[in-house]
């Protein structure tokens, strides 16, 4: 008996099927390229971002209550110095859990953040046949895509630390979703906007420009025996100054925009700009660029924890590649 030829829907379902497969394989597949797999480039990232977030919390906490208490009781745009000292207050009054703050949304946040944008990053990345490295192209894709992943961390984390200093405890997370689900989520993505500039800065400057500034630190200063610890903490500090330049006035607005209350009236990208304004008139550069110091020291300890986090891993995965020959390092490579 002569069976019928496969339908042309039938050989779709299976090609799609094959298709499938074979991407998922690959994902799991060395790269003879730089000997590592594209599952293990993500851990890699991941691992070292989970590495940043624990150290450079504290740092995060302050800054944003410095950014927070620009405003009076009254509603009224306060003197930096005056900000910097509330924000130390409230620190000395209760300093073990002002710096652990938003630190357990922000280690959720490794995997419901870091996922989707390291993973649309990197992916892009893969796609556009770039192997891991990062172009403008993927950094751009990846700082638009990921935003809505990104923001609802962002916004729980901000609310937890926005009444340290009437309550002198976090918000809990279970009090944020409850006000949040009242308005059907919304509230969570306040400050996607800026965000959405934020990422695509964090991703041109921090995940693409400071490997390669490092590579060319560690290359010309390599005969002072500059190992990649020190060449990671130097290109760690000549790039952060130009990435907290950029991305101070965007983190100020998020501050803005997600610290007022979920039940309350909204504060919309124009208004928190104005905000900003009125500060700038009142106190000049200093009342744009409130917590430019301590983001510039957060900027070199979470990039220089995040990169080299991310190195040992990486390290750590290709010698294993290498130890079980599915990966072949080229002759005379170090």
């Amino acid at each position: 008996e002569i069976k019928p030829a496969p339908s042309r829907l039938t050989r779709h379902k299976v090609n799609s099927t094959m298709s499938v497969m074979q991407t998922y394989s690959d994902y799991f597949t060395v790269s003879p390229k730089n000997g590592l797999s594209q599952f293990q480039t993500m851990t890699a990232y991941l691992g070292g971002s989970a590495f940043q977030t624990v150290l450079d919390n504290p740092v995060t906490a302050y800054r944003q209550l410095v950014q927070q208490y620009a405003k009076d009781a009254a509603g009224k745009p306060v003197d930096p110095k005056v900000a910097t000292a509330e924000a130390t207050a409230v620190f000395k009054a209760n300093p073990a859990a002002a710096c652990m703050s938003g630190l357990i949304p922000r280690i959720i946040g490794v995997g419901f953040k870091r996922v989707p944008k390291f993973g649309i990053l990197l992916g892009l990345s893969f796609f556009l046949g770039e192997d891991g490295t990062i172009s403008a192209t993927a950094a751009f894709g990846a700082s638009v895509l990921s935003a809505p992943f990104i923001n609802p961390i962002r916004m729980i984390e901000k609310q937890q630390r926005a009444y340290f200093k009437t309550t002198g405890a976090e918000k809990p997370i279970a009090d944020i979703l409850k006000e949040s689900a009242k308005q059907n989520f919304q509230p969570l993505f306040r400050g996607t906007v800026p965000l959405m500039g934020h990422s695509l800065a964090s991703a041109l400057l921090g995940l693409a420009g400071q490997p390669k500034l490092q590579k060319y630190i560690k290359n010309e200063l390599s005969h002072y025996g500059i190992g990649t610890f020190v060449s990671g903490l130097l290109a760690s500090a000549a790039v952060t100054p130009i990435y907290v330049a950029v991305t101070n006035p965007l983190s100020r607005l998020e501050v803005i925009m997600q610290t007022s209350k979920i039940d309350g009236k909204s504060i919309g990208v124009m208004e928190a700009c104005k905000e900003m304004v009125t500060d700038s008139k009142q106190f000049g550069l200093r009342g744009v660029f409130r917590g430019q110091g301590l983001g510039i020291a957060k900027g070199i300890l979470s990039l220089t924890a995040f990169h080299q986090g991310r190195i040992w891993l990486t390290d750590a995965f290709r010698n294993h590649n290498i130890s079980n020959g599915s990966y072949v390092p080229p002759v005379g490579s170090a």
